[in-house]
């Protein structure tokens, strides 16, 4: 028999989670499959616990756990220690699950004993127009990088997924989430998967319906926390995670230091302004190419927001953490909702 977890943080998504758990149940699974689905709610307010507890009533072995730290990487940790399991299976309370998307993730696994963890595509979903423009910047390779999961157009092996699938025995070799880190938990696990030895594959056939977080703000804040709590686990593991991640607070850096070749010849000035003249250009392509000429201007300004909030939160890491050798500020393990 083979026993599946599925562990979902939650905290206030009454208008999600009853779809997420919803899809969840209609996976088509092998006969000889347990599975349990626990909800690990950070003491919601908004109704979401009571629609899980009524939920309860229809679907065997789901159950609302709390989670009192009210923090993510407690709760996934809180959802794995509930029962005995063979595989845990981690899906955010705004992801809704392809019908084939646990078979696939299990078939992977026990076919490829080198395959530690997997996880599938995202197809962003908008709820108003601002997560529409949202979605179309994080699903380019200009907003979010070359080489990220969310812009593969082919099954792989990548350097993480989103709502991913292990085996139980990478929890006994690796250990667990690490508490400390309110961002960036994932991105920690899976960094010492590979580093143990285990390889993360991405399959393009299975996706996950994502609900898009629909503010600016929030989405400042959201890349902001990643970048920072990004130099957080490189200064954990003495080691950078991706290459990628060092191009946003290079960027910044260079927007700081644009305006001193005022002073420069002028051939000085323009080389200056050179990569400046070209990523000016990448938005506006990119823009144009995701959204047309209607929503241009909606949406343009979005680009250098993601990578000036991730490259200013890494450079403030940088300070926090490899300069003075702090723990993390209380600021920014606040959630970015």
């Amino acid at each position: 028999m083979n026993r599946i977890s599925v562990v979902i943080p939650c905290r206030n998504e009454a208008l999600y989670i009853k779809e997420c758990i919803q899809a969840i149940y209609a996976n088509e699974l092998p006969m000889d499959t347990l599975l349990h689905v626990f909800v690990v709610d950070g003491m919601s307010d908004d109704g979401t616990r009571e629609i899980v507890l009524e939920l309860e009533h229809e679907y065997p072995h789901l159950k609302l756990v709390d989670n009192v730290k009210k923090l993510t990487p407690f709760a996934f940790n809180l959802g794995i220690y509930q029962v005995p399991a063979d595989f845990i299976q981690i899906v955010g309370a705004r992801h809704i699950l392809s019908s084939n998307y646990l078979s696939s993730c299990l078939n992977t696994l026990q076919e490829n004993k080198e395959i530690w963890c997997v996880g599938g595509k995202i197809e962003n979903v908008a709820i108003n127009q601002t997560g529409e423009l949202i979605s179309a910047v994080m699903s380019s390779s200009f907003g979010m990088g070359a080489g990220n999961f969310r812009t593969l157009k082919m099954s792989g092996f990548t350097d993480t997924v989103t709502s991913p699938m292990y085996p139980y025995h990478v929890f006994e070799k690796i250990g667990f989430f690490d508490e400390d880190l309110i961002r960036n938990q994932d991105d920690d696990f899976n960094f010492r998967v590979s580093q143990a030895g285990g390889k993360i594959y991405y399959i393009h056939d299975i996706e996950l319906k994502y609900y898009v977080r629909a503010k600016v703000s929030g989405l400042r804040k959201q890349f902001f926390q990643y970048g920072y709590w990004k130099v957080f686990v490189n200064r954990k593991h003495g080691a950078m995670t991706t290459i990628r991640q060092l191009f946003p607070p290079v960027f910044v850096l260079y927007l700081c230091c644009l305006p001193i070749t005022l002073f420069f010849p002028s051939w000085l000035k323009v080389a200056g302004l050179l990569p400046f003249s070209i990523y000016l250009l990448g938005m506006a392509y990119f823009t144009l190419k995701l959204v047309g000429v209607k929503h241009f201007f909606q949406t343009v300004f979005l680009f250098p927001l993601i990578h000036i909030s991730y490259g200013s939160g890494y450079l403030l890491g940088i300070i926090d953490f490899l300069l003075l050798k702090k723990n993390p500020s209380e600021k920014q393990k606040e959630l970015s909702r």
